[in-house]
């Protein structure tokens, strides 16, 4: 019995021998496909990455050449304010009054300079009066008795402006509340 125990054996062996190479063939096939896989996979990955990279950086410099002059727009609307409110003050017989014709007349030439300056750059006046406050667009600084809608814009005590789709100042407003 022992004899044909170790013949099974080495029987056993043999056979386990002999069909060795073609499972560690089949391993090592196995293997490098799954590899072939993982890289193929990282190379998709890094491909995409490098697009989304690429798309980011196309949108920031898009939004930095539109927006660049963000600051400098700013600090002309101040400019822009104090022109209309110098207009304003003009009192209508000083506008009629021959000496002073062509001083206000240069200033509203300005003043619609400054306007299509604003527009070419795509800075726009943000509509106020009459609509409902919206506080992305207005900021409300007092509440007036009205007979219009609560929350509705009855006064504009500064413009607001919008460079292309950014809100550039909030419009100043006062908005209409219940009457008592």
């Amino acid at each position: 019995m022992m004899n044909e125990d170790n013949t099974e054996a080495a029987d056993l062996r043999e056979e386990t021998a002999e069909a060795a190479p073609e499972v560690a063939e089949a391993d090592r096939t196995a293997k490098l496909e799954a590899e072939l896989e993982e890289a193929k996979k990282a190379v998709l990955y890094a491909h995409a990455e490098g697009q989304n990279i690429r798309r980011r950086a196309e949108k920031e410099a898009a939004d930095a050449r539109a927006y660049a002059a963000t600051s400098f727009a700013r600090d002309l609307l101040s400019v822009a304010d104090n022109l209309s409110r110098g207009l304003d003050a003009i009192p209508a017989e000083l506008r009629a009054d021959d000496k002073f014709k062509g001083l206000v007349a240069g200033l509203e030439a300005t003043g619609r300079e400054l306007d299509a300056v604003f527009t070419r750059h795509g800075i726009s006046k943000i509509v106020a009066l009459g609509a409902k406050l919206d506080p992305n667009f207005h900021q409300a600084m007092l509440e007036m008795p009205s007979d219009k809608e609560p929350g509705t814009v009855v006064q504009e005590m500064q413009v607001g402006y919008m460079i292309k789709d950014r809100l550039l100042r909030p419009a100043l407003v006062a908005v209409a509340k219940k009457a008592d």
